[in-house]
């Protein structure tokens, strides 16, 4: 099947009994598949007391899906209400919506507001790795779309087994496809993301998705369904088999069994030109007013869009499955209620407004369907046929799924990590293995060129890109008379995370708000996705309570807001669980984006300075993980203060050029600020370690290039901020000259750096 190949119609021979709710009550001892789909003995009771029967097929289909861990959060919600609880006033005050929305929204200024999101496609992503990425990006647009944006730029964390592994040569350049293929033809550009490969990714990569979309603050939207006798729309792409049961596993075989018709695969098919032409259909819908309330369809299709709905509104809801357009005959309720087809949403419209709506649909060619209505009282209330195969209390399907304190263990062989410490690991002493360990590091799978992948995404489609990968965050104008733009960056060393959670999740918090500090942004908001093994692993447990208390409360010390999230549990292979990878992505506003500091070394003579102090902290670092395959010790020191004042003097000071110290330390920092910045530099390296100056991975340090005539008034300022400063040298040549190192020629280094990724994949 091609990348935007339809699912054809499909026929058989005979339509299957439909499972009404009077026979459900009638037929209290039929034997219903609950544990295929994925739900616990206790939760099918559960659904029975709730509903003082036993469920229909297409009730069953419902609750299982939006009871899954996908959709109901039930083993993470006893955690994440702890973000809440470290939000002040002073944070609210930033967000016109937050966690709970279909993405969180915060006000940039000058009547503009920007959301954002991550979301996680990691499983759809291995079994089919185009279409699992490229339903990703879809899905998490469609999210943006919903609250009233344009989608603006779309990024990209991604996580692999090892780069030469036979099934990461498989995946990759499969998911790489799929986010470009996606991304480009929706013309959204994609200005940055993460590539990381560990062993524990091998059979579970991580396809994280993010996207940023921008508004007029009037023209937010949230999803309810409110005032009786409002009609709800369907409108987009018709309803297939593709995506079936895609949130809980396993619903797909149980509904095809019966039918004898080939079973699809539950991984959704995108199109992403019909999911463009929606775009435009939606901001014009959204502008002419014709809106009351407006979801997208995504994990658990139609089944999570009615309930949430109206589970968010005043009333009930009456829904005709006989009015979804659909692709394949003769599908059954539970099917159509859990497909996950793409490319649709489903909006609440006044009656006056339909016409109105409708014609802007036509207009867009775009398919729309009255299939209900809002109505008074307390149910969701669904036809098939002429008959109900739903009646249930739609707050009970949304939001009443099953709440677990699952146990909590910090498992034994976590003080065995931290007593492996990396202090007894060979050091590279003399000139000649300092220059060869950084070569070796720039060639590392982890720290070289991104380019390979980079380049299959189009970066600057739409004009308003200011910056995107290699600069450390991506820059993208909003506002294009005033220039008023946002920065974002994603980031997560799942290595410091296995170490110690709290800190792990606060690393990465701290290493996004420093790349985007290094635009020249004011860090203004923080979304997530938190990807961790099995919540019924009490160790697995620990890690992710561990990781949203640090979050939360690096957060609140930072004073930015938690807008929104998700969680992706039942990432492992068999027993194994992934590394613990709490992925924090930061936005920030910048008032012009011309005014953006750029990445790198590019002017000659200007002044090399390092911001920030350096520390002997190696554990879990990348030149422990390269050289010698080692995890254990303990992660950097996480100063979110020093954290801060570092951003408020790059906002105020405005350098002529930045690079973050993160993975592969100063090292990596000077090989990349050269080869991006297209400059050599003459530097001697502070303290009297040359190993610990070049290879530690403490926090809260910047590499910044400043005119030699500004030197000693930044230096000055920076000193009076409370930042550490250190003269290193000066930019200039062709030639990265290391004193008490050596030299390490451009042309040597850009062949290291940039042949690694072509070398592994472009066979």
């Amino acid at each position: 099947m091609g990348p935007f190949t339809l699912v054809p119609v499909t026929e058989f021979d005979s339509r299957p009994a439909v499972d009404t709710v009077s026979q459900a009550a009638a037929t209290p001892d039929t034997v219903q598949p609950w544990k295929e789909l994925g739900l616990k003995e206790d939760e099918y009771a559960r659904i029975r007391e709730i509903l003082g029967r036993r469920p229909t097929d297409a009730e069953l289909a419902m609750y299982s899906v939006m009871w899954s861990e996908h959709c109901s959060y039930k083993s993470s919600k006893v955690h994440l209400a702890y973000f809440g609880e470290t939000t002040t006033d002073a944070m609210r005050e930033k967000m016109l919506a937050g966690i709970g929305e279909n993405a969180g929204v915060v006000d940039i200024g000058d009547g503009w507001a920007v959301t954002f999101k991550v979301e996680s496609h990691n499983h759809p992503s291995y079994v089919e790795p185009y279409q699992g990425a490229a339903t990703g990006v879809g899905g998490i647009v469609r999210d943006i779309m919903a609250m009233g944006a344009r989608p603006i730029a779309v990024g990209d964390p991604l996580r692999f087994g090892p780069a030469d592994a036979p099934d990461t040569a498989r995946v990759l350049p499969g998911v790489v496809a799929g986010v470009g293929g996606y991304g480009n033809s929706l013309g959204l550009p994609n200005v940055g993301g993460e590539v990381v490969f560990d062993p524990s990714y091998a059979g579970n990569p991580l396809v994280n998705a993010l996207c940023v979309g921008a508004m007029r603050t009037e023209d937010l939207h949230l999803a309810f369904a409110s005032g009786a006798g409002n009609k709800i729309i369907l409108f987009g792409a018709r309803t297939g088999l593709d995506g079936i049961g895609g949130v809980s596993v396993l619903a797909s075989e149980t509904f095809g069994e019966s039918t004898g018709r080939k079973k699809l695969p539950s991984v959704q098919v995108g199109d992403p030109f019909t999911e463009k032409v929606l775009i435009e259909c939606c901001l014009e819908l959204f502008h002419a007013g014709l809106v009351v309330g407006i979801q997208d369809l995504g994990g658990a299709g139609l089944s999570c869009a009615t309930s949430e709905l109206a589970a968010a509104g005043d009333g009930g809801m009456h829904i005709d499955l006989d009015r979804v357009p659909l692709r394949a005959a003769g599908m059954t309720p539970a099917e159509i209620l859990s497909s996950e087809s793409q490319e649709r949403m489903c909006a609440v419209v006044t009656p006056e407004n339909v016409d109105a709506f409708l014609a802007v649909c036509a207009k867009w060619d775009t398919i729309a369907t009255v299939i209900g209505e809002v109505t008074e009282g307390e149910r969701l209330v669904i036809d098939f046929h002429g008959e109900t195969v739903v009646d249930v209390p739609p707050r009970t399907v949304a939001h009443h799924g099953p709440v677990y304190r699952r146990p909590l263990e910090r498992g034994a062989h976590q003080d065995e990590l931290a007593r492996n410490t990396p202090d007894t690991l060979p050091r590279p002493e003399a000139p000649s293995e300092l220059r060869a360990e950084i070569l070796r590091m720039a060639a590392s799978p982890n720290l070289c060129s991104r380019a390979w992948v980079t380049d299959q995404y189009d970066r600057y489609v739409r004009g308003n890109t200011a910056a995107a990968q290699p600069a450390d965050a991506g820059v993208v104008r909003v506002d294009e008379e005033t220039g008023r733009g946002i920065a974002v960056a994603t980031d997560c060393n799942a290595r410091f995370a296995a170490l110690d959670p709290y800190a792990g999740a606060q690393i990465a918090l701290a290493e996004a708000y420093r790349n985007v500090a290094t635009s020249g942004a004011v860090p203004l908001a923080v979304t997530n996705c938190l990807n961790f093994g099995s919540p019924e692993d009490p160790h697995v447990m620990w890690q992710f309570a561990q990781a949203v208390r640090g979050l939360a409360d690096g957060c609140a010390q930072l004073g930015i807001p938690v807008t929104g999230g998700n969680v992706s549990f039942y990432n492992q292979t068999g027993t194994t669980a992934i590394l613990p990878t709490p992925v924090v992505g930061v936005l920030g506003v910048i008032d012009d984006v011309a005014a953006r500091i750029p990445s790198g070394f590019r002017n000659a003579g200007d002044v090399v300075v390092l911001l920030g102090r350096t520390h002997e902290e190696l554990g879990g670092g990348e030149w422990a993980h390269v050289v010698h395959g080692h995890l254990g010790g303990t992660p950097p020191t996480v100063d979110l203060e020093a954290e801060r004042r570092l951003a408020e003097l790059l906002a105020a000071q405005s350098p002529t050029g930045t690079h973050d110290l993160s993975d592969g330390g100063l090292a990596q920092a000077l090989v990349e600020a050269s080869l991006v910045g297209g400059q050599g530099a003459r530097v001697t390296l502070p303290g009297h370690d040359p190993f610990v100056a070049l290879f530690s991975e403490s926090t809260a340090r910047v590499l910044v290039t400043v005119a030699p005539d500004a030197a000693d008034g930044f230096l000055a300022a920076a000193a009076a901020a409370g930042v550490p400063a250190e003269r290193l040298g000066e930019v200039g040549g062709s030639v990265l000259e290391i004193a008490n190192v050596g030299e390490l020629p451009l042309d040597e280094l850009r062949t290291a750096w940039e042949g690694t990724l072509p070398a592994l994949f472009d066979a």
